[in-house]
């Protein structure tokens, strides 16, 4: 009767009409049934019948399975031969033939065995191997399920290894040391059953595939002799089934993990075979195209390109190596092959090959061979074609759009990948070019002029994805992309012309050729005019060959000729010609130094129209200027000249009327016009004052960041730069700047207070409703915080800002930025003359630190602290209330956490770098392989300094040894790696407050209880809670109260610990090692689980005796019978 239960529980469970509440009720009564159910095995049995329906079967399996797993330990030894003779009748009669036979039943006949293997072997059932031989005999069915069987047990094993260590390493050992014969079976049932399926005979194949899936299982870790054995007749019998349609994919499978292989180079010697004609032949006849996209041929094909890059990989780490391989005969047969794979119509296969191209273009013996270096051109010709950005899945204008469609779920995520792609291929070109860079020069000046003469093409389907102007370009358009990769491609190609060719060779005339023809290409289209001024600043370079071109360089560059409606892609246009003079200006100063009183009237001029630049632009053409003035190189000169250029922003600045409105909340919300509510299409009139206003930050910012003293002391010294000396001898300088910016700096800290203030509910509630969300994170702040990509179909056609709230958010997040900006660069520009101004820290105090409480941007370091204990506390309270949340506000949850822990991240770097030495900052990530390295790292000059004011010292410690517990793994492991102990150990010798102690103490134990299921966080706090204890024990009884409390601590090894801690003479000494090991024992109870964890239920697997230690007789396992005890036992 409670068979007949069962089975319609079953059924009403996998029904898909049954009801919740009835499906709900099925999966509690079967549950149950599992756990309490006292004749489980003789049921599951019953219901594992033939007769039975599939998901009746796969329940009574899945009972058996459950036996097995939880209370295998308490069965009888007779209930367990018992059960597994079942089980191996099971795998003999039970199931059906191998083609009608379902998978899920395979699976867990599969998982029963090894669960039986994992408990018994190789000790209790020394014959499983020579049973599983012989099972094979019996049929088709049976021997997939043998291989089923092996590759489970490798998987458990060795992949995923879920079970103890013990037990772990004797299966491992028992199966290397059969690994031979175990081989040898996998080959010849591989040859037996591909032999009849090549007689069509479909069961065949299934065994095949099933084969080849089990030697993959294992050639990742066997020695490499095993698949070397017998000249390479693994590799050989592969090679061969590349042929055939229905295991091909899996034959690649294990072609790649074998090749891939590491380890000696002697030992991967033999794989070179792979070069020789009858294997390359196979793998160039596997590698031919399939009519349209086929799901399964399209994944031998990844396959089988990684076989190619994996014997590139292995033929560049044996060429020139000390095991003396020549590089292959017919290896332009090879790169062939590969380069089909890289000209491929799916981006995805033709970004798979860059890696492997960029190891042959770097290699110093291949990278010489006249092979690579005739198919480096044919590389660079195929790259022509790569660049272009095509194949979005939403479209059909290219071969590559079927292919994206199988791998790319939109056009976010290939836009995403292409952006990765082109850098790798930009990466490799510079490689390329190291070889060939005269060539690469070649192709880039003919696909340039090609570009030059060919037609703006805009397509026919723009309208559809842009409302981009008649006649203009979207982003997606033909000539957009086209130009969008040559540009790509000339600008990698020209910067290497210079370091890889001599100068007396540069092609300096087809250079200037080329700069020319760009210069007199025109065209009103703003996308195709950012790639004109990207090359004309690839090729300035070849300027310096040809001074005479400067004045026509940099009239392409002004800034009045692109005046066209201010839409997106005009805006990046302007941004690019600003990007380009600060870019010429930076990198060639002293060049431009001649022209600078062209461009300096050039620039009076523009200015003179206020509507004529943004304020960004009129700052990027003052950080110009300021930059070629440094090659002056004189003080007096580039002071006057610095005073002239900032005269209208110290005038504007510094007047009485500015001041009052920098001091005032009031005013200032009124003079930005935050207070005022303005009528859609109606003017702003105080547009106009945020301007003035940005201006004068971003000029105070520019001369603070651009202007400089000499790099060269003699210079310096001759140029009046140079004040006088350090005690060490070190020359003190003088920035031409600094007059200027102090005489700003008042003003400046007034605005950063009055910004700070506006966060305050009496200034909040001045805003208007218009503008109520001013203070809020933009969009694409937003976006970037939270990890959402952009729209890949950018609207180049809009304004810059689309309403009157977006322009008033982007004006207050810039201004705040800018003024920090300042504040960060004005130490190392004015040095002395901005830390000696009297007062200085009650200024920055007074005003960068106030009202920081109600801020998003900016916090104070306690305010990561409260901000997380706020997360916390929400993660607890969530349960009852996520149903009942909206989206927006979930999303606006993520945003503040994630901020929250970016602003973390931010307060512990400058924790780590105000404190710690260099040298181990720079030791980042020891843990990820090896314990971590606490005690090593000594406290920088100003942390010493620090350490010495108890106050500042407290606030470090809390702030670092809080951060353990917080809900970040990369904060957590790197404070509690690197900063907590160095910090705490400097008052490790003194008295401290037992409630300090035991608080810090506690915090590396809620670190465990958070992070400890990261076995890279779980090393450092088990490291950290170690020095702690070991050093502060002795002093603190307090310590052993709080070990004492860690749920299932062992009091006695406590007890132990503590004895050899506090008395080492009274017991044998252990090593480090045991030490830790032993430590790491007692905190297991603080340990956290990850959630997918906490509820399930464990599995306990003995330890077996040991295979390498005899057993005494008198000393019998409790597994064993009165006879033998094997599993092998008769009933």
């Amino acid at each position: 009767m409670e068979l007949i239960d069962q089975n319609n529980a079953v059924n009403v469970m996998m029904d898909a009409e049954s009801s919740q509440i009835y499906r709900l009720e099925a999966l509690k009564f079967c549950e149950e049934f599992k756990e309490k159910c006292p004749f489980s095995v003789q049921c599951g049995l019953r219901l594992a019948d033939k007769a039975q329906t599939a998901v009746v079967r796969h329940f009574g399996l899945q009972i058996l399975e459950h036996v097995v797993k939880f209370n295998w330990n308490n069965m009888p030894q007779q209930e367990k031969v018992h059960l597994k003779n079942c089980a191996m009748d099971l795998l003999s009669t039970g199931t059906y033939p191998i083609l009608e036979e379902e998978s899920h039943i395979k699976d867990v006949l599969a998982r029963i065995i090894v669960e039986m293997i994992k408990r018994e072997w190789p000790q209790h059932w020394p014959e499983m191997l020579k049973e599983m031989e012989a099972l094979t005999g019996t049929g088709e069915a049976q021997t997939e399920l043998v291989m089923l069987i092996l590759l489970r047990l490798a998987e458990d094993v060795i992949t995923f290894q879920t079970l103890p260590a013990q037990r772990r390493r004797d299966i491992q050992q028992t199966l290397t040391q059969n690994m031979e014969s175990i081989f040898i079976f996998l080959l010849a049932i591989l040859q037996i059953h591909v032999d009849e399926y090549r007689k069509l005979a479909k069961s065949h194949c299934r065994v095949g595939v099933a084969t080849l899936n089990t030697l993959a299982g294992y050639i990742d870790w066997v020695a490499v002799t095993h698949i070397t054995n017998d000249n390479c007749r693994l590799l050989e019998m592969l090679c061969l089934l590349l042929s055939e349609t229905e295991l091909q994919l899996e034959a690649a499978e294990c072609l790649v993990i074998a090749i891939s292989r590491k380890g000696k180079l002697e030992d991967r010697k033999p794989l070179m075979l792979l070069f020789d004609d009858v294997a390359m032949h196979f793998i160039l006849s596997a590698a031919q195209p399939a009519v349209g996209v086929v799901d399964r041929h399209y994944t031998f094909l990844k396959r089988l390109c990684q076989v190619l890059c994996a014997l590139g990989s292995q033929l560049c780490c044996l060429v020139g190596s000390d095991v003396e391989v020549e590089v292959p005969a017919n290896l332009s047969k090879y790169m062939e092959a590969f380069l089909a794979f890289t000209t491929h119509p799916s981006q995805f296969l033709r970004a798979a090959t860059q890696i492997t191209w960029g190891t042959l273009f770097r290699h110093e013996i291949l990278s010489k061979d006249p092979v690579i270096i005739e198919m480096t051109i044919k590389y660079f010709r195929a790259t022509m074609t790569n660049l272009v950005k095509t194949g979005f899945p939403s479209r059909n204008d290219s071969p590559s759009c079927e292919y994206s469609r199988h791998d790319f779920d939109s056009d976010e995520d290939f836009n995403t990948f292409f952006n990765s792609f082109r850098a790798q291929q930009g990466e490799v070109v510079r490689n390329a070019c190291r070889i060939v860079p005269l060539e690469a020069f070649q192709i880039a000046a003919e696909w340039l002029r090609y570009q030059i003469s060919t037609p703006i093409d805009i397509g026919t389907i723009v309208c559809m994805y842009s409302k981009t102007a008649e006649g203009l370009c979207s982003i997606l358009s033909p000539s957009a992309v086209q130009w969008d990769a040559m540009t790509f491609f000339t600008e990698s190609v020209v910067a290497q012309i210079f370091k890889n060719v001599e100068d007396e060779k540069l092609p300096v005339d087809q250079g200037i050729e080329l700069l020319q023809a760009v210069l007199n290409y025109n065209t009103r289209d703003p996308l195709i005019l950012s790639c004109v001024l990207t090359n004309v600043s690839a090729l300035f370079p070849f300027v310096t060959h040809r001074p005479q071109f400067l004045t026509l360089v940099l009239q392409k560059s002004d800034l009045s000729r692109f005046q066209a409606p201010r839409t997106r892609a005009v805006k990046n246009v302007r941004r690019h010609a600003c990007s380009s003079i600060i870019k010429m200006s930076r990198g060639y100063p002293q060049f431009l130094l001649p022209c600078f009183d062209m461009l300096y009237d050039h620039v009076k001029k523009l200015f003179s129209n206020e509507a004529l630049l943004t304020q960004m632009e009129k700052c990027a053409l003052m950080e110009a200027l300021v930059l070629v003035s440094n090659q002056f190189k004189d003080y007096a000169k580039q002071k006057a000249f610095l005073e002239e250029l900032m005269a209208t922003v110290v005038v504007r600045w510094t007047s009485e009327e500015m001041r009052r409105v920098l001091c005032d909340p009031a005013l200032f919300l009124a003079f930005v016009g935050a207070d005022q509510q303005v009528p859609v299409g109606s003017e702003d009139t105080t547009g106009i004052n945020r301007s003035r206003l940005s201006f004068c930050v971003y000029t105070i910012l520019g001369v603070v960041k651009r202007a400089r003293w000499p790099s060269d002391l003699e210079e310096a010294k001759a140029g009046g730069f140079v004040v006088g000396y350090t005690p060490a001898g070190a020359p003190i300088y003088r920035n031409p700047c600094t007059h200027q910016v102090l005489a700003l700096l008042p003003n400046l800290l007034a605005l950063i207070r009055t910004h700070n203030s506006l966060f305050l509910p009496e200034n909040m509630c001045r805003l208007s409703d218009m503008f109520s969300k001013a203070y809020d994170v933009i969009e694409v702040e937003k976006n970037v915080v939270l990890g959402l990509p952009q729209p890949v179909l950018d609207i180049y056609d809009s304004p810059v800002y689309k309403t009157q709230l977006e322009r008033m958010q982007g004006f207050f997040c810039t201004l705040h930025d800018n003024c920090y900006h300042i504040l960060g660069n004005a130490g190392p520009s004015l040095q002395q003359d901005f830390y000696t101004i009297e007062g200085l820290a009650e200024q920055i105090v007074g005003s960068a630190f106030v009202s920081l409480d109600n801020q998003v941007r900016v916090c104070t370091p306690f305010t990561p602290v409260k901000k997380w204990q706020i997360i916390n506390q929400r993660s607890t309270d969530s349960g009852e209330e996520d149903e009942a949340c909206e989206e927006n506000q979930v999303t606006q949850e993520m945003l503040e956490e994630q901020l929250v822990r970016l602003v973390t991240r931010e307060v512990l770097d400058l924790l780590s770098k105000s404190t710690l030495e260099e040298e181990m900052m720079s030791t980042e990530s020891p843990a990820l392989t090896a314990a971590p390295t606490q005690g090593t790292g000594e406290l920088t000059e100003l942390g010493k300094c620090l350490v010495k004011h108890e106050d500042i010292y407290m606030t470090l410690l809390t702030i670092s040894f809080s951060s353990l517990s917080w809900k970040d793994t990369s904060n957590c492991h790197r404070t509690a790696s690197m900063v907590c102990w160095t910090l705490l150990r400097q008052v490790v010798g003194e008295n401290l407050l037992p409630d300090a102690v035991i608080w810090f103490y506690t915090s590396v134990l809620k670190g465990l209880q958070m992070h400890g299921q990261h076995e890279v966080c779980n090393s450092a706090l088990t490291q950290l809670a170690l020095f702690i204890y070991d050093n502060l024990r002795p002093r603190n009884v307090e310590l052993r109260a709080v070990m004492t409390q860690i749920p299932g601590v062992s009091v006695e090894a406590l007890d132990q610990y503590d004895q050899q801690l506090l008395d080492p003479n009274s017991l044998p000494r252990l090593g480090e090692k045991k030490r830790k090991d032993q430590f790491k024992k007692l905190l297991a109870g603080t340990v956290g689980k990850a959630l997918g964890q906490q509820f399930k239920k464990e599995v306990h697997i003995r330890n077996l005796p040991s295979l390498f230690k005899k057993s005494k007789p008198e000393k019998r396992d409790i597994l064993e019978t009165c006879e033998t005890g094997t599993l092998t036992e008769p009933v």
